[in-house]
């Protein structure tokens, strides 16, 4: 079964939230915007950035708290920066 790391971008206050999912990557994202998930509650509305697919959670899972480490944030800064389109800029943050 597929599992999913998550960027997503609450536009309340610009910060950024790394997270991982067995729930399809949009499933998750209306769970976070309709308030069920606790840490994003009050972040409200949040878009979807970027996400990975992993073959498990684990792997899910181990690149989440990767992103959460200092040179994780960092490299997906670049990420983030580099794609065309995106809402992220060089001032967001975890």
């Amino acid at each position: 079964m597929a599992a999913y790391t998550y960027v997503l971008k609450s536009l309340k206050d610009q910060r950024l939230y790394v997270g991982a999912t067995r729930l399809e990557v949009s499933q998750r994202l209306q769970r976070h915007n309709a308030g069920d998930i606790t840490s994003t509650k009050n972040r409200r509305p949040l878009i979807l950035l970027h996400y990975e697919t992993f073959n498990d959670y684990s792997g899910a899972r181990k690149r989440e708290l990767y992103l959460k480490t200092g040179s994780g944030r960092e490299h997906l800064l670049r990420i983030l920066e580099n794609r065309a389109g995106t809402q992220a800029a060089k001032g967001d943050r975890l």
